[in-house]
């Protein structure tokens, strides 16, 4: 992919960023009306907490999660750092993926199910702490770039050096 142009990089980046931040929002959100959820005494509140949790999962998690995925994916094969060429990257394109992944497909149905029932379920307490966890892991990762390259990003870094295309086709061979 040829590298973006500085202000659709800028622009992306606050979108990054924007979303990003949402999410981690989002899940300390859930985290919060699931510890209430979890520990009040009053069926009324829990009940209450699972409610508005069905709408933070219904109205909120996907169009947040999905752009955090799509917005990093593009930043990361339109500028230098590349999606296979840092480790910290890497590792951050996997845990988003995952957590979108469960975030979709297993937290949702879920605050569904716990909204219908309106019975604790600590497992809308231990997800969020989950998420949590990841996004600021993810986080720290951006901020600090640990581990280098990986051997792709090697590779590619000695090419340049060397003049040479790793990622060019190969030549077509006549017979």
């Amino acid at each position: 992919m040829k590298h973006l142009r500085r202000p659709a990089r800028r622009a992306l980046l606050v979108v990054h960023v924007s979303v990003s931040v949402a999410w981690l929002g989002l899940s300390l959100g859930l985290l919060t009306l699931g510890i209430t959820a979890y520990t009040t005494q009053d069926p009324t509140l829990t009940e209450a907490a699972y409610r508005v949790m069905k709408v933070f999962a219904d109205w909120l998690l996907a169009p947040v999660a999905l752009p955090t995925l799509g917005s990093g994916l593009v930043l990361s094969l339109g500028t230098p750092w590349g999606l296979a060429r840092h480790r910290w990257v890497w590792i951050k394109f996997w845990i988003t993926l995952a957590t979108a992944a469960a975030t979709v497909f297993a937290l949702r149905p879920e605050i569904t199910h716990a909204a219908a029932s309106g019975v604790p379920d600590s497992s809308l307490v231990a997800a969020p702490v989950v998420s949590t966890s990841a996004y600021l892991f993810m986080t720290a990762i951006s901020v600090l770039k640990p581990w280098g390259l990986t051997r792709r990003g090697r590779r590619l870094r000695e090419a340049a050096r060397s003049g040479k295309a790793v990622d060019a086709p190969a030549p077509l061979r006549r017979a």
